[in-house]
């Protein structure tokens, strides 16, 4: 798991490469999700894939407040994996 500061006014796109954990095979679909849901909290505003590269648009944050962002990643041969990143909200 990766370790990301983010100021609350900041809008940053956050990728995941997952040509290592491919093994031949592509992503067939994407989905992110944050934890804790909050009002005020960090928000995916925009998410897309192509065939090895995962990425999410994110938005706000309450600052002193620490987020866990994980993608969920379906594969065209049926399995699935999940990766995660931690945001720490600060003023900066």
């Amino acid at each position: 798991m990766s370790f990301y500061l983010k100021d609350p006014d900041a809008t940053l796109d956050h990728a995941i490469d997952w040509t290592p954990y491919l093994d031949g095979r592509t992503i067939a679909a994407s989905d992110w999700s944050v934890a804790p849901d909050e009002t005020g909290g960090v928000a995916i505003v925009e998410a897309g894939f192509d065939g090895a590269r995962t990425a999410a648009r994110l938005t706000g944050g309450i600052a002193g407040h620490s987020y866990s962002l994980t993608n969920h990643v379906a594969f065209s041969d049926g399995s699935s994996d999940d990766r995660s990143i931690v945001l720490r909200v600060e003023q900066r």
